[in-house]
Formats: C-alpha cells, structure tokens, sequence
C-alpha cells in the first residue's frame, strides 16, 4: 500500500492506495501526528510520496522518513512526462501532479486539463508526451469576494449551484451571479475552444472544487477526474519506484 499526501494552503488531503484503488482519504486542517500513527497502525504502508505549497514540513517529513520510504516532491523529481515549462521551480506541485495523471491516463492524446478550485488553472501535455505550460485565472470564489472587496456597496453573493443564472440580471445579486457565473463558464468554453482550434483528438479533463458544476454551465464535453491530483501523486511515485 502507499500514502499520497497533498498539503495545500488550507488543508492536507491524505489517501491511501491499494493498487491502482483509493481505499481510504480524509482531509485535515492541521498535521496531527496521532492520524498519521493511526494510518500506519492499520494499513501496510510501504512508500509514501509528500507534495506541498508550505514552507515548513519538516514534522510530517520527519515523522514519515521514520516510518516509510518518503519521496518529497520538488522540481528535480524524475516525472512521467517531459516538462518544458520555462520557470520548473516555480510550477505548483498541483499542476504537476494533475499533468502526471493525465500522461498517464491518456497517453499520446492532446490533453488540457482545468482544475477549478481556488484558482482555476489550465495545463497542456501534447501527443508527444510535452507539458507545454497553460494559464491560471481567479476561481469562482474569488471573483465574488474581489467584488465584495474592491467595491464600496456590492455585496457578498454565493453561488448555490442549483440552478444558471438568468443572463440578464434583474437585481444587484442577480447581476453579479449573472457576471461572474457566465464569465467564468465563457471563459472557460472559450479557452477548451481555441485549444481545439489548435490541436486535434483534444482530450479535456476537469477536476477541482468547482468542477462539479460542470456539467450544468459548460456544453463541452469533459471528462471529470476529482481526485486527479491524488493520483497523479501516487502515478509520479510509481514512476519513481520503477526507476
């Protein structure tokens, strides 16, 4: 069995493997080493790869080092694909572990995938196994507390995903949901578009937070993948066991 671990800005996602299987994941909002004891108490761990956006991880480092074989990933660690960003130190663990599964999941296709989460971002692998780079915007989210924040009277507005806004607002809430719900679902059919204007046999998969409403905004088909990011880890680490 092997432990993916994905520490982002608000939460860890821990997840263990059986095979190819999820067989167990939780998220937390602080590193608690009596989870992690309990983790390894009961599921034969073997390896162990850690990916994170903080500075500081040396507890969790520390603790699995003792327990397991750890790989911490960084832009030196050997990946399933060919990375020709120009700036690799500063590539998000996210979106390189997005593109390791999606290599490996669609191999020799034209791949775009959108992880709409707090920001939503646009990655790009080629047929010839190339990460070429992509595009990164504000989330949902955050277009709606940027216009809380930056403005004087307009208010907080959430959207509850139930049903689309109607495109021609007829109240302040209804004009912003109408403002950012189908600018953020244009802009996103637009950006699928101009990429299939440029590369033929496109393969589009979408994960993220925000991915689920999908499949009332947008009228590309996609093909959603929640849990890219944890697999794309444990695909990276699989990878480097093999090497």
């Amino acid at each position: 069995m092997k432990l993916i671990i994905d520490i982002g800005n608000t939460l860890i996602k821990s997840a263990v493997f059986d095979g190819s299987n999820i067989i167990k994941i939780d998220q937390l909002k602080e590193y608690s080493e009596v989870y992690f004891e309990n983790l390894f108490s009961v599921y034969s761990i073997k390896s162990c790869i850690l990916a994170s956006v903080r500075e500081d991880n040396s507890k969790i480092e520390d603790f699995l080092t003792e327990k397991t074989k750890l790989f911490v990933l960084d832009h030196n660690t050997h990946l399933p694909f060919v990375n020709k960003y120009s700036t690799p130190e500063t590539l998000g663990r996210d979106r390189i572990a997005v593109m390791a599964a999606a290599s490996l999941m669609f191999n020799s296709r034209n791949i775009l995938v959108i992880d709409a989460g707090t920001s939503i971002t646009y990655d790009f692998i080629n047929d010839k196994n190339e990460y070429l780079g992509g595009g990164i915007s504000p989330g949902l989210e955050m277009r709606f507390k940027a216009l809380k924040e930056f403005t004087e009277k307009l208010p907080l507005v959430h959207f509850d995903g139930e049903g689309l806004p109607i495109l021609t607002g007829d109240s302040t809430e209804n004009s912003i949901l109408s403002g950012v719900i189908v600018g953020f679902t244009k802009e996103i059919e637009g950006i699928i578009y101009e990429y299939e204007m440029r590369y033929n046999n496109l393969k589009t998969i979408v994960t993220g937070g925000d991915n689920k409403y999908f499949d009332k905004l947008l009228k590309y088909k996609t093909f959603a993948a929640p849990n890219l990011v944890l697999e794309g880890l444990k695909g990276i680490l699989d990878f480097n066991e093999k090497e």
